[in-house]
């Protein structure tokens, strides 16, 4: 536990180091704002944090998360201290989940400043707290699963441009591409790509139901990637 602990303070100190990390930061405040103010402050609209939750939010994690985890592993990859920290007293299990939630405790992080927007809503009108706790409680679920995806990719290839395009176009087809063919197809197709639709199961979420079938799907999923990862690391050792 002390070498987990270790290792995601070290990552989480190297993402306040890296200028990259500034900049997808960046990008994350201004998409989001301009996501805000465009879905929120429409002329007749309702004012209220759906649209930004329901569907532009995770269009920004798809891109900003897989640039946060790229380089993760593949920067000890490129760099050879790979080799030093598998032949350091800690296992591959503490390596992955050190930087895990390294990253995972930075994302939160950027979820902290999305509560200016209910704090703006509030002015206007009364904002639903149980609504937007069960919002967070999704975004924390969807976030760990899609840090999880760009680590697994980031163990996969030393090149971070690569981790990037492979995590997003997993992330991609698991959040709209299944969600949309779910709409072309009927029976059990249809059923197969909801449950495989990463937007399906964060929708309830957003309607403020906290369905257990949802978080299981986005625990299972996240440790699923994350036992990949791990398997990958040893037998990076064993070569």
């Amino acid at each position: 536990m002390r070498n987990i602990a270790t290792m995601a303070q070290r990552e989480l100190g190297a993402y306040f180091l890296s200028p990259i990390a500034y900049a997808v930061n960046a990008m994350f405040l201004f998409t989001a704002g301009l996501a805000f103010s465009l879905g929120t402050f429409r002329p007749g609209g309702e004012a209220s944090l759906r649209m930004l939750f329901d569907f532009w939010i995770l269009l920004i994690l798809v891109f900003v998360l897989p640039m946060l985890t790229m380089r993760l592993i593949s920067e000890e990859l490129r760099s050879g201290t790979i080799e030093t920290l598998l032949t350091a007293p800690i296992t591959e299990t503490e390596v992955v989940l050190g930087k895990f939630f390294g990253a995972f405790l930075f994302y939160v992080i950027l979820l902290v400043t999305l509560l200016l927007y209910p704090i703006i809503l509030s002015i206007y009108g009364d904002v639903d707290l149980l609504l937007l706790i069960c919002n967070y409680i999704g975004l924390l679920l969807v976030g760990a699963l899609f840090v999880s995806v760009g680590l697994f990719f980031s163990t996969l290839t030393k090149h971070q441009i690569i981790a990037v395009l492979f995590s997003l176009a997993l992330l991609a087809l698991m959040t709209f591409a299944f969600h949309a063919l779910s709409l072309q197809v009927e029976g059990w197709p249809r059923t197969v790509m909801q449950q495989l639709s990463i937007r399906a199961h964060f929708h309830d979420f957003v309607r403020g139901m906290l369905d257990f079938n949802h978080v299981v799907f986005f625990l299972s999923t996240t440790a699923f990637f994350l036992f990949a990862a791990v398997k990958l690391l040893e037998v990076r050792r064993w070569r």
